[in-house]
C-alpha cells in the first residue's frame, strides 16, 4: 500500500497541520489586536501627546541648534508612541501646575512630574522611573557643609514654590525656615545667596549644578537631601493606559532604557529609580 493509498496517514498529517496553522493564525491575528488596544487606550486620539515641565532638565529640555526635545521624558514618550505606532508629540510646559493641568484637561495624555501625594489626589501617578537627588545650592564661604547642617534655627531656605523639595521639606524641616519663591533657581534667587539674604537654596542637583557652574561664589552641598520620584501621570481612572506605562517602565529598567537616556543627557545627580522605590508618605 502507498502513502497515497493508506487512509489513517492521510488524515492524520492534514489534521495536524491544520492545528498548527490555526494556533499560528491566532497570534498573527493578536499581534495587530494588541497593538490597537495600546493605541487606542495610549492615544486616543491618534497621536501620543506628552507634557513635561518646560524648565526641568532633569525631565527634558530643548536642543538650542535643532529645537528638538531631548531627554528621559521624551525618550519615554517617543518610544511608547513607537510601540503602539501611532506619532507623539513633546511639549514643555509652565511647572507643575501647567503640566497637571494640561492632563487634567485632556489636553495631553501622559505627563511627567514627580510623584507627591498632594498631587496623587488630582492625577494618577505610574511606578518611579528615575529619582533625582535634590540637594542645597550655598555661598562658597558658608559653614553649611552638609545636610545635616541646614536644619537649624535662623537658617532660611529658598525653595521653589510647591516643587517637589517644597512639599518635603515642609513635611520634615524642624527648626529651619522655609522662603518660597516662583520660577526655580533664577536671577533674584542667586542675587539674595550671594548678599546672604538665603542661606540655602533647595532644588534638584541638576538645575542647581548649572547654576553654581556658571555663578563664581557658590557651591554644592555634596549630599543629598531627597530622591525625587520622577514618573509619568495620567488622567484619574485612566488604569489600561497606566498599565501600559508601568509595563513599559519595568522593560526598560531592565534593558538599561531609562539608564542610557539619563547618561545620553547628561544629567547630574539622576539616577534609575528601582522597583519599589516610591517612598511611604
Amino acid at each position: 500500500m502507498t502513502h497515497k493509498d493508506n487512509p489513517r496517514r492521510t488524515a492524520k498529517f492534514p489534521a495536524r497541520n491544520l492545528l498548527w496553522l490555526g494556533g499560528l493564525l491566532v497570534l498573527l491575528l493578536a499581534f495587530p489586536a494588541q497593538a490597537d488596544d495600546a493605541a487606542r487606550n495610549l492615544a486616543p486620539t491618534g497621536t501620543l501627546r506628552a507634557v513635561y515641565i518646560a524648565t526641568n532638565p532633569v525631565q527634558a529640555s530643548v536642543d538650542p541648534a535643532t529645537k528638538e526635545v531631548r531627554g528621559p521624558a521624551a525618550d519615554i514618550a517617543r518610544e511608547l508612541g513607537k510601540r503602539a505606532g501611532v506619532t507623539v508629540t513633546v511639549t514643555g510646559a509652565r511647572g507643575v501646575e501647567g503640566v497637571i493641568d494640561a492632563v487634567k484637561n485632556g489636553s495631553a495624555d501622559i505627563g511627567f512630574v514627580a510623584f507627591d501625594p498632594v498631587r496623587a489626589e488630582q492625577v494618577d501617578f505610574s511606578q518611579n522611573y528615575s529619582l533625582a537627588q535634590n540637594t542645597y545650592l550655598v555661598p562658597e564661604n558658608s559653614p553649611i557643609k552638609s545636610v545635616a547642617d541646614v536644619d537649624r534655627a535662623g537658617i532660611r531656605i529658598g525653595v521653589g514654590a510647591r516643587d517637589a523639595g517644597d512639599y518635603f521639606l515642609t513635611r520634615t524641616l524642624k527648626a529651619a525656615t522655609l522662603v518660597r519663591n516662583q520660577g526655580g533657581v533664577g536671577d533674584a534667587v542667586i542675587k539674595a545667596l550671594l548678599a546672604g539674604e538665603l542661606d540655602a537654596y533647595a532644588g534638584n542637583r541638576m538645575r542647581l549644578h548649572e547654576a553654581a557652574t556658571k555663578t563664581p561664589g557658590l557651591r554644592l552641598v555634596p549630599d543629598s537631601f531627597y530622591g525625587v520620584e520622577q514618573a509619568v501621570i495620567t488622567s484619574k481612572g485612566e488604569a489600561a493606559r497606566l498599565a501600559i506605562i508601568d509595563r513599559f517602565i519595568d522593560e526598560a529598567r531592565r534593558s538599561g532604557f531609562i539608564a542610557e537616556a539619563i547618561a545620553r543627557a547628561g544629567l547630574v545627580g539622576v539616577d534609575v529609580a528601582q522597583p519599589g522605590s516610591r517612598s511611604p508618605k
